[in-house]
């Protein structure tokens, strides 16, 4: 009995207790990097994690093997300063270190020069910091099953990797390759990134592992459950063989046969719009977790319970493998580049309806995004940012704008370049080749300007004026259209008249006409008594003020019911 009550105070007083307070350095994922960082090449990751869901805590062994690129006396990583560190070594001698705000400082025992490799051990353990609400805010989710077992997993992207392993919490700070050891008691399972290299269990506890290529630094994950499995083989239209996993609770089993029926379906959409899967020779992958989801590679996180949109599809498990190509395919040189993950991965998504069903779920999906495009900030500052600098409104960021304002942005970039030029740029930024095979184009990083290079080679035209106005400000351009002694005149309004030539479509008594608008003027004859309609084909994005009275309809009705 007493050792009981010392338990349950002990429970309470853990409950009661603050959690540990994240540092600046420590939430500012994608800063600028140390010196040290810029100045290696991150050949490989050895990563040994236990973990313990009875007291919520972890154990870490990191052996980070890297190649200086320039004499180095000292080396730096990133990690959470509220773990403890038990050792560091470099090459095997032990190194003097301090990680007072999350950036581990590490002073090298000996010199290391310029093309020598070293290798970097540390040793940690601790309470990783708990998510309150993931994916929206990062970090570890420890819940139970319908059953009350344990459901464990992660999601840093926002916060970054430091949340549980030292890492370059940036996104070129990917490893070549990251071989995963998950520890976890028996009979539980830990699904992970990449190639399955095998299972040792020994005294009640079971230790996985896992072998990734080029994985992103979110994408590397904790997924740990009383798991089943799910396996098929998929044979690509490219002619090779790719796993598909699913690892599901026992309880979802009905439910999660069900959705794997979609797997095909998704990858086969890709491939026959962008190119190969880029992680064919590993897997598709996918987990049910005790949070909504997120972009792991090529292990998915997926906690949509099962839910179908009106259209008769997963839209979670779609976008989140749009993410395979846009995220962890290409992936943005910085955070600024974001919409690169969230545009073109979210524009996938009404693609797929007009691939899967028709023009009208097509439009339909469209609609709903412009919808809710606010134009609080550019999407693209020109400048490196922090995740949070870029996901946060308050914070001057572009927000949501990334995905429903980056899809739009796409879709209207399609209708003026066309399939041919478009679908090639695109290719180029995933890829970096419109020719790309199987196995053939490992993983690379993009920015805006490079795409707007492949587009401008794509159409053979200096779109430049495009990008200027749709990324770079954060005012749409406004068509003001005059009817006046028989014609419509027409006139493309832009936040500091910056030029905008973009042509537009224009019904005149049922008969579209195309109005070329050099200069951003132009006009057309319009016969007396004639009805018409301003880009009745919804091409180009541009200031509604439909929309805007809509959304302020929108805000003051949430006001007033809350």
């Amino acid at each position: 009995m007493k050792k009981t009550l010392i338990a349950c105070a002990c429970l309470l007083l853990t409950a009661c207790a603050s959690p540990p307070v994240l540092t600046e350095r420590t939430l500012a994922s994608g800063a600028e990097r140390a010196p040290e960082q810029l100045a290696v090449v991150f050949d490989k990751a050895d990563l040994a994690l236990r973990i313990e869901p009875s007291s919520r805590t972890i154990r870490g062994d990191a052996t980070l093997t890297f190649m200086a690129t320039a004499p180095l006396s000292r080396f730096v990583l990133d990690l959470d300063n509220n773990f403890t560190i038990d050792a560091v070594a470099v090459d095997g001698v032990a190194a003097a270190y301090s990680n007072p705000d999350g950036r581990l400082a590490i002073t090298l025992p000996h010199p290391v020069a310029a093309g020598a490799q070293f290798g970097v051990r540390v040793r940690w353990h601790g309470a990783p910091h708990v998510a309150k609400k993931a994916p929206w805010d990062g970090g570890f989710v420890w819940s139970t099953t319908p059953d009350g077992q344990p459901w464990v997993a992660s999601a840093v992207q926002g916060e970054g990797c430091d949340l549980f392993w030292p890492c370059i919490d940036h996104p070129q700070g990917k490893a070549r390759v990251i071989d995963q050891h998950i520890t976890v008691p028996a009979p539980l399972v830990a699904a992970g990134a990449g190639v399955a290299m095998g299972m040792d269990e020994a005294a009640g506890w079971r230790t996985y592992h896992w072998r990734a290529k080029n994985p992103s630094t979110y994408g590397i994950s904790v997924n740990v459950g009383p798991y089943k499995l799910l396996s098929e083989d998929y044979r690509s239209r490219f002619g090779n063989t790719i796993p598909l996993r699913f690892w599901y609770l026992p309880t979802s089993e009905a439910k999660a046969k069900e959705l794997m029926k979609e797997f095909t379906l998704v990858l086969d959409f890709f491939e026959s719009s962008i190119g190969p899967y880029p992680f064919g020779d590993e897997k598709m992958g996918v987990v049910e977790t005790p949070h909504l989801g997120m972009e792991h590679q090529t292990i998915n996180a997926y906690g949509n319970g099962y839910a179908k949109t009106m259209y008769g599809y997963d839209e979670l498990l779609q976008h989140e493998f749009a993410h395979e190509y846009f995220g962890n395919q290409v992936t943005n040189a910085n955070w600024d580049d974001m919409w690169i993950h969230e545009g073109l991965g979210s524009y996938m998504q009404p693609l797929y309806m007009q691939y899967l069903r028709g023009d009208q779920e097509f439009f339909s999906t469209l609609m709903k995004m412009r919808s809710t495009v606010s134009n609080k900030a550019p999407m693209v500052s020109g400048k490196p940012r922090a995740e949070e600098d870029v996901y946060d409104q308050k914070r001057g960021g572009p927000g949501q704008d990334i995905y429903v304002k980056g899809a739009l942005v796409m879709h209207t970039l399609r209708g003026l370049v066309g399939d041919e030029a478009f679908f090639r740029a695109v290719r180029e930024l995933v890829y970096g080749t419109d020719a790309p095979a199987p196995g053939k184009n490992a993983p690379r990083y993009g920015s805006t300007r490079e795409f707007i290079g492949f587009v401008n080679q794509a159409s053979g035209r200096d779109l430049n004026w495009f990008f200027d106005v749709y990324m770079y400000q954060k005012e749409l351009p406004e068509l003001v259209a005059t009817p006046s002694d028989g014609k419509l005149a027409l006139r493309w309004k832009t936040e500091g008249d910056k030029p905008f030539p973009m042509p537009v479509d224009v019904r005149i008594a049922g008969k579209v006409q195309t109005v070329e608008m050099k200069d951003g003027q132009g006009s057309v004859a319009l016969p007396a008594g004639a009805t018409w309609t301003l880009d009745p084909h919804s091409k180009v994005l541009r200031r509604l003020q439909h929309i805007e009275q809509f959304q302020e309809y929108e805000k003051a009705k949430k006001k007033k019911t809350s």
